[in-house]
C-alpha cells in the first residue's frame, strides 16, 4: 500500500464514503503553503499506516462541491471518515506526531 489517492467531486462516494477501511482526506489548494508542508507528513502516514487506513486528497479548487458539503472553511482540513461518516477533523499544518494520534485516537 502507501502513497496517497487523489479523489474528486465524482470519486468520493466510493473512494471515501464506500471504503471498507477508515479514509483520512486530505483536503488541500494547490496555493496553500502549509498543505505543501503536510503532504510529505502524509505520504510517510500513508507508507506506515496503510494496512490500517486509506489516505486520499480532495483539491478544494477542483472539487468545490465536496468540499462545500463537508464546510471545509480552512486548508488544509484532515478529516477521518469511518463507514461512511465523519469521524473526527482537524485544520491546519500539524507535525506527524500529532497526525499519527490523530488517526490513531480516530479509527
Amino acid at each position: 500500500m502507501g502513497a496517497t489517492k487523489a479523489v474528486t467531486d465524482k470519486t468520493f462516494d466510493s473512494d471515501v464514503l464506500r471504503s471498507e477501511k477508515p479514509v483520512l482526506v486530505d483536503f488541500w489548494a494547490e496555493w496553500c503553503v502549509p498543505c505543501k508542508k503536510v503532504d510529505p507528513l502524509l505520504a510517510e502516514i500513508a507508507e506506515e499506516m496503510g494496512d490500517k487506513l486509506e489516505i486520499v486528497k480532495v483539491n478544494i479548487d477542483e472539487n468545490p462541491q465536496i468540499a462545500l458539503a463537508y464546510q471545509v472553511m480552512s486548508v488544509p482540513t484532515l478529516t477521518i471518515f469511518k463507514d461512511g461518516e465523519r469521524v473526527n477533523s482537524v485544520a491546519g499544518a500539524k507535525p506527524k506526531s500529532f497526525l499519527v494520534n490523530f488517526i490513531e485516537s480516530s479509527i
